[in-house]
């Protein structure tokens, strides 16, 4: 399937994660983006905070990356695989991103290290749930006549334009069956019916204007793949996307005001950008002791 590609601009782009971080904190929305604007920490600094992970960041990560190279593998063949040797390659996969890696929990003294077994037990849990779910078992069968067109993830980060805004819904998986486009996006934590919903609308939204398809043509399944496997799936209207570009363009224009120049996408002073007074927020941010009070 062929996705559109475009040419660089400046002007910030509208992302789920984005409007989130934007709506629970300022500050840290500033440290997230903005950041090589900060006159008083060096952007050393900031970007060592920015590249931390967690536990629960980087099991999601291993799990998606898992079961892409799983569909790569069917991509290029239906013969079933080594048991053995494939439960040694997501042990590697763990082991090598936890080298990689430097976690929050350990970086703000929470516990004293994290290794690949801490992460290990949950991974094989959501892998082992895909691999045994009826939806993978459907995949072997209904979309494997089309697998050349499969979309894996596809490359950068989801861009595509709604109402001439830019925005950014990446999918994980994306295939064509018979006369319809199917996405499956797996979740490894907990179920949000909102915000879940909510994203795959955005799917819907993304893959009707790359492909030039109505929201009829599209199934959007969100797969939770833990504690048991167990699927949502939503049947956007016209309409809904309709309503969700409306939406984006409220909350991208809310972002554009914390803006000094909205095309170059250059901010306010940092202090436009107030802390939150959340503990909860707080304490799962990655830049908390730049905000020390």
């Amino acid at each position: 399937m062929k996705i559109k590609r475009f040419d660089f601009t400046p002007i910030l782009g509208w992302s789920a994660s984005r409007y989130d971080i934007f709506t629970e904190c300022k500050r840290e929305y500033f440290y997230q983006y903005y950041g090589k604007y900060d006159s008083e920490h060096s952007i050393e600094k900031i970007n060592f905070l920015k590249a931390l992970t967690s536990v629960p960041l980087e099991t999601g990560n291993i799990v998606h990356d898992v079961i892409k190279a799983v569909l790569q593998r069917l991509q290029k063949s239906e013969a079933d695989f080594d048991a053995e040797r494939f439960r040694q390659f997501v042990r590697s996969e763990t082991e090598k991103q936890c080298r990689a890696k430097t976690f929050l929990e350990v970086h703000y003294k929470e516990v004293e290290s994290i290794g690949s077994d801490d992460l290990l037990p949950k991974i094989e849990r959501c892998v082992d749930s895909f691999l045994n779910s009826p939806r993978c078992d459907w995949i072997k069968k209904a979309a494997i006549p089309t697998r050349d067109q499969w979309v894996i993830e596809p490359p950068g980060y989801g861009e595509a334009r709604l109402d001439g805004l830019k925005v950014y819904c990446k999918v994980d998986f994306l295939f064509p069956v018979e006369n319809r486009i199917v996405i499956v996006d797996w979740k490894t934590g907990k179920e949000d019916e909102y915000k879940h919903k909510r994203q795959l609308t955005g799917y819907t939204a993304w893959a009707a204007y790359h492909l030039d398809r109505g929201a009829a043509d599209v199934t959007p399944i969100v797969a939770y793949l833990q504690p048991g496997y167990r699927e949502v799936e939503i049947s956007p209207t016209d309409a809904d996307l309709v309503a969700f570009r409306e939406g984006i363009e409220k909350e991208t224009r809310e972002m554009y005001a914390f803006c000094r120049d909205v095309e170059e996408n250059l901010p306010l002073d940092k202090y436009h950008f107030p802390m939150t007074d959340s503990l909860r927020v707080c304490k799962l941010c990655n830049f908390r002791e730049l905000c020390e009070r």
